[in-house]
């Protein structure tokens, strides 16, 4: 149930032109597109022998990637444990209580709730780490792990190439982990070098545009934490788009009625 999900046109909200298209990855079972480098990490641990069944796994999310390794490691029958920031959105963290998963909240460092910084995602790392020494735990780190890149280069990017007939002119995706974007370009990019590729961040914390941190504080999650994916390659970029609170809050409203 990871992967190959459909692209719709959003023909209500955009009239063109040309055809903007939505690859819907809330279909997954995790119920985001992180369920794929969940999926891809776990099975690159075990293969590498750095998993076994019943050891314990551990990850700082912001609430999607703890998703998809909680569906991944039930099925894997690993324990999981989510290190979340306190300022996340608690319908996160009772998204993942749901899934079985044991959540550990880190209290924010700087930021506010519904608003989390690089320092509160940082106090949550440290916590992660710390119980990934007492639980002799699996430590996930999505932010430095391939795995999260070759997903969606392996994945991902063959999906819309093939979905789209390799008619594709340029590519969006939002920049948190960096996963998505890099590994989606760089296959992309293969196929079609002069292929749009557009990262998007949050107003006033877009820093991969070469921009000052203004807005630590912004209600979009999961992304613009002031911080540079270890992996970033900006050579990827053609394109940056920055995102205020206002537009973010618009098109999740029209999203969800259009």
């Amino acid at each position: 149930m990871i992967g190959n999900t459909p692209l719709i046109v959003l023909h209500r909200i955009y009239p063109g032109p040309g055809n903007l298209f939505a690859k819907v990855e809330f279909m997954q079972p995790g119920g985001s597109v992180k369920d794929r480098a969940a999926l891809k990490i776990i099975k690159l641990a075990y293969q590498a022998g750095a998993l076994v069944k019943g050891q314990t796994v551990v990850e700082m999310t912001s609430g999607n990637m703890g998703a998809g390794l909680a569906v991944v490691c039930n099925v894997m029958d690993n324990p999981f444990i989510a290190v979340m920031s306190s300022g996340n959105s608690p319908q996160r963290a009772k998204m993942l209580y749901s899934l079985g998963a044991e959540v550990i909240l880190v209290p924010q460092v700087d930021g506010s709730p519904g608003q989390v910084t690089g320092k509160d995602i940082a106090a949550a790392v440290a916590k992660a780490k710390e119980l990934v020494q007492t639980r002799r735990a699996f430590y996930v780190d999505q932010f430095n792990h391939l795995g999260s890149i070759l997903a969606h280069e392996e994945g991902t990017g063959p999906e819309i190439w093939k979905a789209l007939g390799g008619k594709v002119d340029a590519f969006v995706a939002a920049v948190g982990s960096g996963g998505t974007f890099i590994g989606t370009s760089l296959f992309l990019k293969k196929q079609n070098s002069q292929i749009m590729c557009i990262a998007v961040e949050p107003e006033g914390a877009d820093i991969l545009a070469g921009n000052p941190l203004t807005k630590p504080k912004h209600i979009i999650q999961g992304i613009g934490y002031g911080i540079i994916p270890p992996h970033w390659d900006p050579k990827l970029v053609d394109m940056f788009i920055a995102v205020s609170d206002q537009e973010a809050e618009e098109y999740r409203k029209l999203l969800a009625v259009k």
